[in-house]
């Protein structure tokens, strides 16, 4: 790298004197004034410095050796070659193809952690599902009073909980805190909690409620009938947003550098996947397991212990590499200056977020995704019980869907980079919502009007039920890995032309009121649905109807966001160019005359250093 180092006009030098080359240029000859520091000025035996190969150093000006410090020597513009400078003694640290090896101590432990949470996770995932779906006495009609009645409850407590220990215990102490409960639970519910849960279900208590309530509080009734199914609900929720999120994450920026970051993060996007597609293929081994039972064994008990099994070893496995990590690689250096955090109140949020268009319109994209995804996943399980009763068979059909969620993300993610780079933004911002809309009609028509379809549909030897179930996988599989590739990198993108104030404080307010409600509204939608209709099935139409609107006014938001996000970058770049053009760099010479302190910028030829 070459650069020109000047200072107020003088021309400094840089700390390789041997790095100058000099070129003529016969139009405009300088004598420059060069000051050198002084580290390099050892005094030699006659008072003069010596530098630069054999020019002497008198006063301010160097005079070649052998003339006086009187004689004018002429200098011209110059050029300065920065050289690199080898770390420590000059031995560059040791690499494994082309990466320091130090760096790989920490992304391949990094890599192995995020596999193993994300395996457990999808493990937890789809088995969450068949717990509360499947279960006798329930159906997917708990999920909307499970998620805001019970799953919100018990984050806000667990993360008020883990503030409070991340004051009084050590980092390495709070994640084994933290780490060993999750551990615990899984293992304990394989082999303890669902054997035994015939003993401490209330369902005779349950069954008299349901009868003087009605079947309208099926869903409410639910969550005391099977508590214990409920509670490995949650915690399967707090796995992928605590130890994903919060101590992956949270370990991960602690331990890398931002060079790091940058190269290595995205793939772990993409090992996220491939964990996905593995777990899936273990899900549906285990659930097939009943297919080789003999009657009267249970065979989803069986299938459970199996897979917490797994989960429980996976999470030592977690614990091992971190403590490796601790133990043997050292912890890059941090500036101890903070940044300071924009804290804003529900009320305050609310403020900012009405009172900028820019930020409004990204606030809708945000609760918009929340609440169609959830419109939809909810009526598609309660179809996917009704096709698949049994817990082994919900569960072999969900390995499946996790297996196509994970191949489909990961094209999805080698093709996002070619689809921001031809189409830009604005297509890339409005492929989510495209897709959950044409495969949302689909399936809600399906739904609504299978019947008459039902004797074209039976030729090829399917019935609308089951076409249901299928166009809505595919509607989750293909909004999900739309969502993972293209929706969350147009969200982030999004903020980058804003200034820093209006950034931080709008992601401030979308973190606050956005994602919670986002999260939560099409729960309490689906709740208000089901105690005035009576049940899902019978708010299938109406959820239909929403579900256009919502993603409408997505789509809307989506097209005023990227005529705001283009005039912003289109702002950003003239103001870069005109920077750049703006900067001059005079040099300070004496002319032939004797004008010593007379700039280039003022005399009748100007010139300006160049690099060649």
């Amino acid at each position: 790298m070459e650069a020109l180092i000047q200072t107020k006009g003088l021309l400094s030098l840089p700390s390789n004197p041997k790095s100058l080359n000099f070129f003529n240029r016969p139009q405009n000859s300088l004598r420059q004034r060069i000051h050198l520091p002084n580290s390099l000025k050892p005094k030699s035996a006659n008072g003069f410095s010596r530098n630069l190969d054999g020019y002497k150093k008198f006063g301010s000006f160097l005079t070649p050796t052998g003339l006086t410090p009187t004689q004018k020597v002429k200098f011209h513009v110059c050029k300065a070659s920065a050289a690199a400078v080898p770390d420590g003694d000059g031995a560059e640290p040791p690499k494994f193809l082309g990466v320091e090896v130090l760096t790989l101590k920490k992304i391949v432990p990094l890599g192995l952690m995020f596999f193993c949470i994300l395996f457990n996770y999808t493990i937890l995932r789809d088995t969450k599902d068949v717990l509360v779906v499947t279960a006798k006495g329930s159906s997917a009609e708990i999920i909307p009073f499970l998620k805001t009645w019970v799953n919100l409850p018990m984050a806000i407590g667990f993360m008020l909980l883990y503030t409070k220990l991340s004051n009084v215990l050590s980092k390495k102490a709070l994640f084994y805190t933290v780490m060993l409960p999750f551990i615990a639970f899984f293992g304990a519910f394989g082999f303890v909690f669902y054997p035994l849960s015939g003993y401490f279900h209330p369902t005779a208590l349950a069954d008299r409620l349901l009868e003087f309530l009605g079947p309208r509080f099926l869903g409410p009734l639910a969550i005391l009938r099977i508590w214990s199914f409920c509670l490995f609900y949650v915690m399967a929720e707090l796995w992928g947003s605590v130890v994903v999120s919060v101590l992956f994450w949270g370990f991960a920026n602690q331990i890398t550098t931002v060079e790091e970051a940058k190269k290595f993060y995205p793939l772990f996007g993409l090992g996220a996947n491939v964990a996905l597609i593995f777990s899936g293929r273990t899900v549906k081994y285990f659930s097939n397991m009943r297919k080789h039972l003999g009657p009267g064994v249970d065979g989803w008990a069986i299938s459970l212990k199996y897979m917490m099994s797994i989960v429980v070893i996976m999470g030592f496995a977690i614990c091992g590499l971190y403590w490796w990590v601790n133990a043997y690689v050292p912890l890059p250096t941090r500036s101890k200056k903070k940044k300071e955090k924009v804290n804003m109140s529900t009320m305050e949020s609310l403020k900012f977020l009405a009172s900028s268009p820019y930020i409004r319109d990204l606030a809708t994209l945000v609760v918009a995704y929340g609440i169609s995804i959830n419109l939809v996943e909810v009526t598609w399980k309660s179809k996917l019980k009704a096709q698949f009763p049994s817990p082994n068979e919900y569960s072999a059909f969900m390995g499946d869907f996790s297996t196509a969620t994970g191949i489909t993300t990961f094209t999805m993610m080698l093709l996002s980079g070619w689809i921001f780079d031809k189409y830009g933004w604005g297509v890339a911002a409005k492929i989510t919502p495209t897709v959950l809309l044409a495969t949302g009609i689909g399936f809600f028509s399906l739904i609504l009007f299978g019947d008459p379809l039902a004797p074209s549909m039976m030729k090829f030897g399917i019935t609308p039920l089951l076409a249901a179930v299928y166009v809505g996988a595919m509607q989750n599989i293909f909004s999900k890995s739309a969502k993972y590739s293209l929706f969350d990198p147009c969200k982030e993108m999004a903020y980058i032309p804003l200034d820093e104030d209006t950034k931080v404080k709008g992601k401030a307010a979308i973190d606050v009121v956005c994602n919670p409600l986002g999260k939560s509204g099409g729960a309490l939608i689906q709740q208000f649905m089901i105690l005035t209709f009576g049940s899902l099935a019978n708010s299938t139409p109406y959820l239909g109807g929403i579900l256009l609107v919502i993603v409408l006014a997505w789509l809307a938001a989506a097209r005023s966001l990227d005529t705001q996000f283009t005039a912003l970058r289109r702002e950003e770049e003239i103001e870069k160019e005109m920077e750049r053009t703006a900067v001059k760099i005079p040099v300070v010479s004496s002319n032939e005359d004797g004008d010593d302190n007379k700039s280039l910028g003022s005399s009748t030829e100007t010139s300006y250093p160049t690099n060649s």
